[in-house]
């Protein structure tokens, strides 16, 4: 049996000031997780496929606003993260254009961690 290797993550970062209904944050965090994943396709495919065989780890966080979430998502960018930033459409709870989620990973428990470890979980 080959060993679990549950050194990989994503982490998804919504926005605690939004206040938005469970299957609007729902919707929004699947935005992000399939984004990164695809990102994750194209830049990382071994990273990708070691972290979907081993579980999959996804944790949701809440940053207090926006200025918090786009501050990670600079940090995650220039540490060179899988990420991507979830701007909703604007059909229903919120106007267009509003961002709702930061997705980051797959990518090394550590390294993500050492930039969201500060952040309550959802």
């Amino acid at each position: 049996m080959a060993q679990k290797d549950d050194s990989l993550t994503m982490v998804l970062v919504t926005r605690k000031d939004l206040k938005l209904s469970r299957g609007k944050l729902s919707a929004q965090c699947s935005h992000a997780a399939v984004e990164c994943a695809l990102k994750a396709k194209r830049e990382c495919p071994k990273k990708l496929d070691a972290w979907r065989e081993n579980g999959a780890r996804k944790i949701v966080v809440e940053a207090s606003n926006l200025d918090a979430l786009k501050r990670l998502f600079g940090e995650a960018q220039a540490a060179g993260i899988v990420c991507y930033m979830v701007r909703d459409a604007g059909h229903t709870e919120i106007p267009s254009g509003t961002v709702t989620v930061v997705g980051l990973g797959p990518g090394s428990r550590d390294s993500i961690d050492s930039l969201t470890g500060s952040f309550g979980l959802v």
